[in-house]
């Protein structure tokens, strides 16, 4: 299909989806290798996490990681106005507030998708974190909580926040989060996706950048929302099939044609994966993510089952590269030093 690019493009043009167990660092620096401009987002790290544990634990990244963003979890303006200073001072280029998670677990914390029903508190939240810091502080939300499919719901938490906190981006989960009866899965899955919402929102505050997210998949669905919306966010898309990352930068950044090869970035997150382990750090957590990169592609499953061998994981990486090629018939391939 043709690229769909701006003369200038928003820095949250494209995004992945902050999603808990999946896109920590390791995942986070494989998703670098298949695009430069995609802005990428930690996993949720509440404040009690940051100010009462071991915060350096939390926030380690790759440099080679940026854009990325920190998702914070938390509710009292103070506590997140300290986080956010820690995210700075760690060098991370935004930091967002979690208004859209639905968990039961996360309730209890008194954050997340519940937020919704307190604008004020979330703006004073905001506010306090945006006076703390000289990066971007954004909001990830939903459209509405339960099953109310009131729009004026969204548009007054939008407004709130905008008018009282000068909050200027805003990261719309277009579906709402129902807080009792559904599991997060179901909750992503179960709600009726509505993204007329947020292209409305886009026109109610056409000075706010409004980025959608929810179900999206394909170039095609991509393309279309962003005739609407600032920019998209892509979840389970970009980790289950991660080579369709390959082409963003040209198509939707106008970045200049950029040729990637399966092969060199498997190369490369194998030479990561054997830095890891010079280190002490165990690689197995880490190879999860590039398990997804053959999806498609003759020997795909038995490229996965090898990777996925507990046996292999005591091993260097190199080995278990080289069995995977094998394994899929690719063997007269070169294998990483």
């Amino acid at each position: 299909m043709p690229s769909v690019h701006p003369e200038v493009a928003s820095p949250w043009r494209f995004c992945v989806a902050p999603m808990m167990d999946w896109t920590d660092r390791h995942c986070r620096y494989f998703h670098r290798q298949l695009s430069a401009r995609t802005r990428l987002y930690t996993e949720m790290v509440t404040t009690g996490g940051l100010l009462q544990g071991d915060p350096g634990r939390h926030l380690e990244f790759n440099a080679e990681e940026h854009p990325v963003a920190l998702q914070i979890g938390g509710s009292e303006p103070e506590d997140l106005a300290r986080a956010a200073r820690l995210g700075e001072r760690h060098g991370y280029d935004e930091i967002n507030l979690n208004c859209g998670c639905p968990s039961e677990r996360v309730q209890r914390g008194a954050f997340g998708a519940c937020l919704m029903a307190e604008p004020r508190l979330v703006a004073d939240g905001v506010k306090a974190m945006l006076d703390a810091v000289d990066i971007p502080v954004t909001v990830k939300h939903r459209i509405g909580i339960d099953r109310s499919e009131s729009y004026d719901f969204v548009r007054d938490f939008v407004g709130t926040l905008a008018d009282r906190a000068g909050c200027t981006v805003f990261i719309v989960h277009a579906r709402n989060a129902w807080l009792k009866g559904l599991s997060p899965k179901e909750n992503r899955e179960v709600p009726p996706l509505r993204y007329e919402v947020v292209h409305r929102l886009k026109g109610d505050f056409p000075a706010l950048v409004f980025v959608v997210n929810g179900g999206i998949a394909g170039d095609e669905q991509i393309a279309e929302q962003l005739r609407h919306v600032d920019g998209v966010m892509v979840g389970r898309h970009a980790y289950h099939e991660p080579w369709s990352m390959a082409g963003w930068d040209e198509r939707f950044f106008g970045a200049p044609p950029q040729p990637l090869d399966r092969d060199a970035v498997q190369e490369r997150f194998v030479a990561y994966l054997a830095q890891l382990q010079a280190t002490g750090v165990p690689w197995g957590h880490a190879s999860r993510h590039m398990i997804g990169l053959r999806n498609g592609l003759p020997g795909a499953r038995r490229w996965r089952q090898v990777w996925s061998d507990p046996a292999l994981k005591a091993g260097p990486p190199q080995e278990a590269l080289r069995l995977a090629r094998a394994a899929a018939g690719l063997q007269n391939a070169p294998v990483a030093a």
